[in-house]
């Protein structure tokens, strides 16, 4: 059996040996650093960095360092007196919260509702966030502007609004594109299709933005294989779950929800969110309510050293809690599915 470290492990320490290309990158809604460290793993520079959450904001700058960081909504980053570097920007990225776009629930109802995104933030229109970006592209007026949101956006009545904002984004002189990914395309052990606006500044001229990734997939397995493959005995405490879905667990097959399994043994419908993973594909989607994902073996939740796996986060990324950083490799957006989309931008536009 393979217990070498896969493909897709790498470390924080890794991104000193990345050569520099100048290119200058400000991530807002920047979360645990996901997007920043794909911009770094491409070779780009991250300038500033903006998001409203001080425990997100404590785990990025321990992590990344950057030389700025706006702990603030990014509605006070449209009036603030702001450095002049960040006026000379190539790429400003934004993934302004995603939920009332998601696939699950009730979508549009939550439009237009004011949110508490987290504990502790203040409360936000979700729905409004993606132009409260927007109107900081136009006020930075950087080269390039990059933004991730959910393939809901792409669904339904959600289509108007996506129509608006390529509307914006011209009304503001920018060539927006438009791309649907799958994660596990850019070589993540986890399949999650992600929409992203790439809009180039008008004056640039280029031609249009060319990206498919074609990487090979990773399985669970593979992604994970040198690590400790604990069982529930050996498990730490935060992994551990109960005898009813221990038995959901043993009675789920690989790949299915614990739903599935609960009809069959009790006539019942509950379950639908708990998935037990096949070890022979990627993880589906990672969420935030990190106790969706089981182990595929032991009847367990995942360490946060096989989350950061599935999520492509490096295995040497600092938390202060291993459930807050499960959290957070479920909110992020993949460092190396950001990576893909940076190279081809860099290379196609900026160099």
């Amino acid at each position: 059996m393979d217990t070498s470290p896969p493909d897709c492990a790498w470390k924080l320490s890794d991104l000193a040996k990345v050569p520099k290309n100048g290119i200058k990158v400000m991530s807002t809604f920047a979360c645990g650093g996901g997007s920043s460290m794909g911009y770094k793993r491409a070779g780009c520079t991250i300038v500033a960095a903006n998001d409203i959450d001080p425990v997100m904001a404590e785990h990025y700058k321990r992590n990344l360092k950057p030389p700025l960081y706006f702990l603030c909504p990014i509605g006070d980053l449209l009036t603030a007196n702001l450095p002049p570097e960040l006026y000379d920007l190539d790429i400003l990225d934004g993934s302004p919260p995603c939920s009332t776009f998601s696939m699950a629930g009730s979508r549009e109802k939550a439009w237009g509702v004011d949110k508490h995104f987290r504990e502790g933030q203040a409360k936000q229109v979700l729905s409004d966030l993606f132009f409260d970006y927007l109107n900081l592209v136009d006020r930075l007026k950087p080269k390039v502007a990059i933004a991730e949101n959910v393939k809901g956006m792409l669904i339904g009545n959600a289509k108007g609004y996506t129509r608006l904002v390529m509307k914006r984004f011209k009304e503001m002189g920018y060539k927006p594109q438009l791309f649907l990914i799958n994660s596990a395309d850019c070589g993540v052990p986890q399949k999650r299709e992600r929409v992203f606006f790439v809009a180039q500044r008008a004056d640039l001229d280029r031609p249009k933005l060319t990206l498919a990734p074609r990487n090979r997939w990773i399985s669970c397995a593979e992604a994970c294989r040198d690590l400790p493959d604990l069982p529930i005995k050996d498990a730490p405490l935060y992994t551990k779950i109960s005898l009813h879905r221990s038995r959901l667990h043993q009675a789920t097959k690989p790949g299915e929800s614990f739903q599935q399994a609960n009809k069959r043994l009790h006539k019942k419908t509950g379950g639908f969110g708990q998935i037990r993973l096949d070890s022979k594909k990627p993880s589906p989607t990672l969420l935030a309510t990190w106790i969706s994902m089981h182990h595929w073996r032991y009847p367990r939740y995942l360490t946060f050293s096989e989350t950061s796996r599935l999520g492509s986060f490096p295995d040497d990324y600092w938390v202060k809690d291993p459930k807050l950083g499960n959290y957070m490799a479920g909110m992020s957006v993949p460092p190396k599915m950001t990576e893909q989309v940076a190279r081809a931008v860099v290379d196609q536009w900026l160099t």
